[in-house]
C-alpha cells in the first residue's frame, strides 16, 4: 500500500468485500484472495480499535488526575 491504511478505508472496504460475497460476486478463483484480505482488515480494525480505547482511557485519567491536583 503506497498511503497508510485508515480504519475508515478499511472499514469501507470489508464492507464491499462481505458485500460481493453476499452477492456472489467472486468468482471462485478470487474467494480466497478476498477472505484472506477481509481477515487483515478485520485485524487492522481491532488493533486501531483497541489502540484507541487505551488512548481514550489514558486521557480520561489524566484528565481525573488533573482534576484532582486543583
Amino acid at each position: 500500500m503506497s498511503q497508510e491504511l485508515t480504519y475508515e478505508a478499511a472499514y469501507s472496504e470489508l464492507q464491499l468485500i462481505a458485500e460481493e460475497i453476499e452477492n456472489e460476486a467472486v468468482s471462485v478463483d478470487l474467494l480466497a484472495e478476498k477472505v484472506k484480505r477481509a481477515s487483515m482488515l478485520i485485524e487492522f480494525c481491532q488493533q486501531k480499535l483497541r489502540a484507541t480505547e487505551a488512548e481514550v482511557n489514558n486521557i480520561i485519567k489524566q484528565m481525573e488526575v488533573n482534576k484532582g491536583e486543583k
